[in-house]
């Protein structure tokens, strides 16, 4: 980034960073390019006379979300050539983040999945209203949108969403107990536990990228979920460390191989059982595993 161009204009970016970042990552489910949203965002806003701002964190967020859903809307084209499930880019998150329980669930995997059926103003809507609980005058500003059409938007969004995210509320002990047979089956080879979790039809998503081995279709079902793990989890070569953490606001695995990043493993738990797994391998997405990203509403 260029130098400030006054103290006023830096105060305010750094005040509101964590709040623009979690608005870009939750409409593109990258962080990476979250961060170049920032920048481009900080571009425009040094440009500013902040005598014509009123409240800074509101034209703020308008920034990032025009820059947002213009990249959004190129990815959108990048991913339609992707090998293989696309994945979120997963984020080590702290644990205060699990304890603001709709911040944990609007970032997690499972929900940023969820957002990806929107389309891209449907999305930056549904996260402006339901995560950010924005007003709609400020949201239309930010979308080019009339207030009376962000409310039907955010209506639309708000039934698409609520018709594919998880089912109800699962407590803390339920995610640890599904996180804890996965960690032993990884390090022992002992599948019962975890079996004995799989919703009958529980989907399995991998994101190698092309660059690393991963399954290039969805597995659906607990008997191929099943079938697939006992002949993976065997093939893991060299020493391997499994670490439990906190991904997306929810308790997840780290996977080492001889000391290096080797993958994520996150879950969709509903009513008691997984439904979802997400592994996630491809080496460009694992950078923001290694320290805390800050998300914040």
């Amino acid at each position: 980034m260029r130098e400030p161009t006054t103290d006023a204009a830096t105060e305010a970016f750094t005040a509101h960073r964590n709040l623009l970042f979690t608005v870009a990552y939750e409409m593109l489910g990258s962080a990476a390019d979250a961060e170049d949203v920032l920048q481009e965002t900080w571009l425009r806003w040094a440009d500013v006379d902040l005598a014509d701002v009123r409240e800074p964190r509101a034209y703020l967020v308008r920034i990032t979300t025009r820059q947002a859903l213009m990249r959004l809307r190129t990815l959108r084209r990048r991913r339609e050539s992707y090998v293989g499930p696309w994945l979120p880019e997963p984020l080590l998150t702290s644990p205060d983040v699990a304890d603001d329980v709709e911040l944990a669930d609007n970032v997690s995997m499972a929900m940023l999945l969820v957002l990806e059926t929107l389309t891209p103003t449907e999305r930056a809507v549904f996260v402006l209203r339901e995560v950010f609980d924005l007003p709609h005058d400020e949201i239309a500003d930010a979308v080019g949108k009339t207030p009376a059409a962000v409310r039907q938007i955010a209506h639309r969004a708000r039934a698409h969403v609520a018709a594919r995210r998880p089912r109800g509320a699962v407590s803390p002990a339920e995610t640890r107990a599904a996180v804890e047979a996965f960690q032993r089956a990884l390090e022992t080879g002992d599948l019962q536990n975890l079996l004995d979790m799989l919703a009958p039809d529980v989907v399995l998503l991998g994101d190698g990228g092309g660059v690393r081995q991963a399954v290039v279709r969805p597995i659906v079902g607990a008997a191929k979920v099943g079938r697939l793990l006992a002949v993976g989890l065997p093939r893991y070569e060299g020493e391997l460390t499994v670490e439990p953490v906190q991904v997306n606001g929810r308790p997840a695995l780290l996977v080492r191989i001889d000391g290096e990043i080797d993958s994520v493993v996150a879950m969709r738990i509903d009513d008691d059982q997984i439904t979802g797994l997400y592994v996630v391998r491809n080496p460009e997405k694992l950078s923001h595993v290694e320290q805390e990203t800050p998300v914040t509403r």
